[in-house]
């Protein structure tokens, strides 16, 4: 390996970082895998969370999620994206990213979710698919301008797919 290429440092993440340790691993997107990232829409809120690998995210805490979203009438809306990231000669690169809506209703303790399509979602972006084309553009600004500055150099080595599926007019 030439010396004089600058590697690059992440946190790398394995299972839950979160477990027995408070807030260690906490925003960081894991070089292993995949990262659940959250978007707030209404508070404009990018964040990850691993405990949304097993539906214990703080946005799922406490919550019974119902399988319609008339039944959450005001349910907060939310986007779940799942992002992977792999690596190529180039460098890492965002190869997947793929979004799946969610509400919470907090006074109720209530909320919408399509469980199958969170996991199908999960599956579609370790297989390095990306799938956003469908978000409302203040969501699609708020996660590119979240992956730009996690990491300039992962977004210029991502595929002019999603950063056509992110680009607002």
């Amino acid at each position: 390996m030439d010396q004089n290429k600058k590697k690059v440092a992440f946190n790398i993440i394995k299972n839950d970082p979160t477990d027995g340790h408070k807030g260690y691993g906490i925003g960081a997107l894991s070089l292993e895998n995949i990262s659940p990232v959250f978007i707030d829409i209404e508070e404009e809120d990018v964040f990850v969370d691993v405990g949304a690998m097993h539906a214990r995210s703080v946005v799922e805490k406490g919550i019974k999620f119902l399988k319609t979203k008339e039944e959450v009438p005001n349910g907060k809306p939310y986007w779940l994206v799942w992002v992977t990231i792999d690596r190529r000669e180039e460098g890492p690169y965002y190869a997947g990213v793929t979004a799946c809506e969610m509400t919470v209703d907090r006074s109720i303790r209530r909320g919408y979710k399509s469980l199958p399509e969170h996991v199908n979602k999960m599956d579609k972006s370790l297989k390095r698919h990306i799938m956003v084309d469908f978000m409302d553009d203040k969501s699609k600004k708020l996660l590119a301008e979240f992956l730009m500055n996690h990491n300039l150099e992962i977004w210029n080595n991502s595929s002019d797919e999603l950063k056509a599926g992110l680009k607002v007019e």
